[in-house]
């Protein structure tokens, strides 16, 4: 957090050791941070290279990272990374989506807009969308006491620019400012369907979305929330999913 740059640095060595590990039956890597084996003895001898056991059976590894300011994209679409994005103003995924596809292009992979990533958002279900975000308020708001003062209220003003930098917001997000930016989903399970059937048109390539769940709210309510979910929503898209395979 303090040098992003030393932190860039240090973490795409750390996924170099980890491509090496998960595609080479032996290894070794010699870098500014680490060095593996250690020059250590051994057994009596000198070790000069080590196995991962064991190794993924499917290769590539599919891997998974979350995008944050987006200066790790195009590390990911070097090295075939899928994005996981969420909790991010409407402006903001836009941006993130088309970036990536247009860094994968870049290294021979032409990609639909929002194909290999995944979106996530917040949300809360109930009859109104008032009703939904009153539910929701305390565990919003509890959340963002903590993110905000380290810079992760991931939102845009009209001009794009995020919040925290010079003429945009600076103050904690309200579950308002949530659904308004779409980082956040609340109202009854038709606004659900409504929402997600805009996202199939927007991102063609999509085929990935994440209901976060709200820090703090207790188990058996979220387990309400996810049978409304798996209930009132999900069938729409199977049926989708039936007539696309037929």
């Amino acid at each position: 957090m303090l040098d992003n740059a030393a932190n860039k640095e240090y973490f795409e060595e750390q996924m170099e050791i980890i491509f090496k590990a998960f595609n080479q039956e032996s290894f070794s890597h010699q870098g500014k941070y680490f060095t593996i084996p250690p020059e250590v003895p051994y057994s009596g001898y000198d070790l000069k290279e080590i196995t991962l056991v064991p190794r993924p059976i499917n290769r590539p590894v599919e891997m998974w990272q979350p995008v944050a300011s987006g200066r790790s994209i195009d590390f990911m679409a070097k090295h075939g990374i899928h994005a996981m994005l969420s909790l991010n103003g409407e402006l903001l995924t836009d941006r993130i989506l088309r970036q990536y596809q247009a860094d994968n292009a870049k290294y021979g992979r032409e990609l639909e807009l929002g194909e290999n990533t995944c979106l996530g958002m917040g949300f809360c279900i109930d009859d109104t969308e008032e009703k939904a975000m009153n539910r929701v308020r305390p565990y919003h708001d509890e959340r963002y006491k903590w993110f905000a003062p380290f810079g992760f209220v991931r939102y845009t003003d009209e001009q794009g620019r995020m919040w925290g930098t010079p003429g945009a917001p600076a103050r904690l997000p309200t579950v308002e400012d949530g659904v308004q930016q779409k980082a956040w989903l609340c109202g009854p399970p038709e606004r659900f369907i409504e929402y997600l059937h805009e996202l199939e048109v927007k991102y063609p390539g999509l085929e990935h979305v994440m209901f976060q769940y709200p820090e703090g709210m207790p188990l058996a309510e979220f387990k309400e929330q996810l049978q409304r979910l798996g209930e009132d929503v999900m069938p729409e898209f199977a049926q989708s999913a039936t007539a696309a395979a037929d």
